[in-house]
């Protein structure tokens, strides 16, 4: 049974990674659709830079972020001055990391959902006298949502598993910022710990596996290519 400190480092996890999730799906989903239906100079820079993330080791991209989020860095001063905020050594810190980190997953989910929506049926749509907005909300987001869905708790999943750009950019601070990862991390370094080094463990292997198998069931239903496993 997980004691009540475990219990706090769980429910820590689940909210930074959720707030990560639903802070970046907006970006996440305008990137897609950039992806999917642009055609502008530089796209393939674009699509380089939103994955980087995935290649670029996490401390480095946590070293990023504490340089643009630091009081003295171009974002974090503006925090500060219009504010009066930080997100240093904060729980929300610890939530930019892991959106950071989740939004080449869940862009390049959704782009697959968005290309595989028959734009026939749109064009169809418009001939009928539907306009944009009401065409992208009654044919285009609805064939999309699975896409949508799957990239949302792929970034889920990966989120509850941020370590290096967390532990970079706003430290281990308990209570705060010791999501599940830095938990493991920190037990394993003191003698005796691992019995918690299981239990947080289980559970993290439990959440991801959840969360990978209902992305994949979601996948599946569209009977369309965006299986991860």
């Amino acid at each position: 049974m997980l004691s009540a400190e475990e219990w706090g480092i769980v429910l820590l996890s689940l909210k930074v990674g959720g707030v990560a999730v639903l802070a970046v799906l907006p970006l996440a989903f305008a990137l897609a659709w950039l992806l999917a239906r642009g055609r502008f100079p530089g796209k393939l820079l674009l699509d380089a830079l939103v994955h980087l993330p995935l290649v670029v080791p996490p401390v480095v991209t946590g070293w990023m972020l504490l340089l643009a989020f630091a009081p003295a860095g171009p974002i974090g001063g503006l925090l500060e001055r219009w504010f009066g905020v930080t997100v240093l050594f904060r729980w929300s810190g610890a939530a930019i990391a892991a959106g950071v980190m989740a939004l080449p997953l869940m862009v390049r989910a959704i782009r697959l959902s968005l290309e595989a929506v028959d734009q026939r049926l749109e064009q169809a749509a418009r001939s009928l006298g539907a306009g944009p907005v009401r065409t992208f909300a009654t044919v285009t987001l609805p064939l999309a949502l699975p896409g949508v869905l799957a990239g949302l708790v792929l970034g889920f999943a990966r989120a509850l598993g941020e370590f290096g750009a967390t532990i970079s950019f706003v430290s281990n601070v308990p209570g705060e910022t010791e999501t599940l990862p830095l938990a493991i991390y920190s037990a394993l370094q003191v003698p005796g710990g691992e019995g918690q080094v299981l239990r947080l463990a289980a559970v993290s292997i439990a959440t991801a596996f959840v969360a990978l198998l209902g992305s994949e069931l979601v996948a599946r239903r569209t009977g369309r290519g965006t299986h991860v496993l």
